[in-house]
């Protein structure tokens, strides 16, 4: 394609004046830095031819969600920047008359019935349906808008989102510039895929952009920011020299932790249509060592009458991974009698390196526990209450069960039983009770405290 100036404002579509700069239709570099929160940072750099004398610079195919008071953008020494405008003409019948005010257009007009002839006529006005045009013949007529044909598409409309450049320049130049802005409606999230085995899982992470921005980016170096920013510099550069040198030692997605942030970069380019949703496998962890673990939150002691029975939460752990993980969704599947089953639906918080990580999967059908109020002996400040815990497991596997009673670690508190326990934050009493496959186990406690 040739060179751009405000003379093409689309590749496909003639225009009738030219102000002489020219940029290059496809950049000569071009980066995305996507953030969270709908927002991200657009580098580019492109060719620019400017003669002595030009007094406009148009930049089309920006994105229509561009935050204008972001541009950022630097031209050659000897281009003087006055003023910037932001320009996107809908084109709309409306406005392409509107635009021919004053020149010469096509109009079909009905000589007899069910024939037309097309006469050449100069647009006068138009208001809603109508339209006044001059004949060659001096004659003044109303026509339809409808029959008014357009033979160009006036300089002045710009059809793509452009940004124009005021400026001035006494000197003719070939050389480069670049431009950094920011733009919204484009988001990223991550998703994992927790493939697990008997004692080992691999785990793999997928990155999701949906690009709702107004542009499409083509061939573009993607990079993802995971933390919450209050505002970006443009600082970015210095980013991306980090990121391009690991990058070609590891073609893998890599990241660089700086200022509390974690920097993704992927490292082949992207093409990113408008309006859809493209997915970047971002990690591939393979034998993760995984447990089980299961756990429930009984009642208050002080609030309890009679029995209850709880289901348990089943869990998988992971000790930890080698490398950070952005907030997302793990998906654990497993394989039964060669089908693939989902396990459940985790929402992970973002996790620092070597961080443990507990999926919650759902509700364990085998294991349940009941809790049972054996004596109340209350007065007007004091509660004591005997409760006896029993687990049962139906399964075929013995299990460890974690049961976690709401009780306020304070001094004239007591707890009385035989189980060993331990205080955990959040005034927890926890209880790890074993119990063999497709058996029970039960044990007392006695509570006195504070009403």
């Amino acid at each position: 394609m040739k060179p751009v100036s405000l003379s093409v404002i689309s590749s496909f579509l003639l225009v009738t004046t030219t102000f002489g700069a020219t940029l290059d239709t496809q950049p000569l570099q071009s980066a995305l830095i996507v953030y969270n929160g709908a927002v991200a940072l657009v580098h580019e750099s492109r060719h620019l031819h400017v003669n002595s004398g030009d007094k406009q610079i148009v930049y089309t195919g920006v994105a229509n969600t561009i935050e204008t008071d972001s541009v950022n953008v630097a031209f050659p020494s000897g281009i003087v920047l006055n003023s910037q405008q932001f320009r996107y003409d809908k084109l709309t019948r409306s406005k392409l008359l509107e635009a021919h005010i004053g020149k010469t257009v096509k109009v079909k007009v009905l000589q007899r019935p069910e024939t037309f002839e097309t006469i050449t006529a100069t647009l006068l006005s138009h208001e809603g349906e109508l339209c006044m045009v001059s004949t060659s013949q001096g004659e003044i007529m109303s026509v339809p808008s409808a029959q008014v044909l357009f033979s160009a598409i006036p300089g002045e409309l710009m059809t793509k989102p452009s940004l124009v450049w005021n400026i001035e320049t006494t000197k003719t130049l070939n050389a480069t510039m670049s431009l950094d802005y920011l733009i919204g409606n484009i988001s990223w999230k991550s998703d994992y895929i927790l493939n697990l085995g008997n004692d080992d899982a691999n785990l793999s992470g997928w990155i999701t952009i949906d690009n709702r921005s107004g542009k499409a980016f083509n061939n573009t170096k993607l990079h993802v920011l995971a933390g919450n920013i209050n505002r970006i510099t443009h600082a970015q550069p210095r980013f991306k020299a980090m990121m391009a040198n690991e990058t070609a030692a590891n073609p893998a997605v890599t990241h660089v932790a700086h200022e509390g942030y974690h920097f993704y970069s992927i490292p082949f380019p992207v093409t990113l249509a408008n309006n859809e949703k493209t997915q970047i496998k971002f990690i591939d962890i393979q034998n993760l060592h995984v447990n089980r673990r299961y756990d429930v939150t009984l009642s208050n002691p002080a609030y309890l009458h009679g029995e209850r029975e709880h289901s348990v939460n089943q869990y998988i752990h992971i000790d930890g991974v080698n490398v950070p993980l952005p907030t997302g969704v793990v998906r654990t599947y497993t394989r039964s009698n060669n089908h693939t089953i989902l396990l459940g639906e985790t929402h992970m918080p973002p996790l620092a390196k070597k961080r443990p990580l507990d999926l919650r999967l759902g509700d364990n059908f085998d294991l349940k526990v009941s809790e049972t109020i054996l004596q109340r002996d209350d007065d007007k400040r004091y509660f004591q209450a005997s409760l006896r815990y029993s687990i049962t497991n139906s399964s075929n596997h013995d299990k460890e069960v974690e049961l976690r009673i709401p009780f306020p670690n304070q001094k004239k508190n007591s707890i009385d039983t035989t189980a060993p326990y331990t205080v955990k934050k959040g005034n927890l009493v926890s209880f790890t009770i074993a119990v063999p496959a497709n058996g029970s186990n039960r044990f007392e406690v006695s509570f006195r405290g504070k009403r």
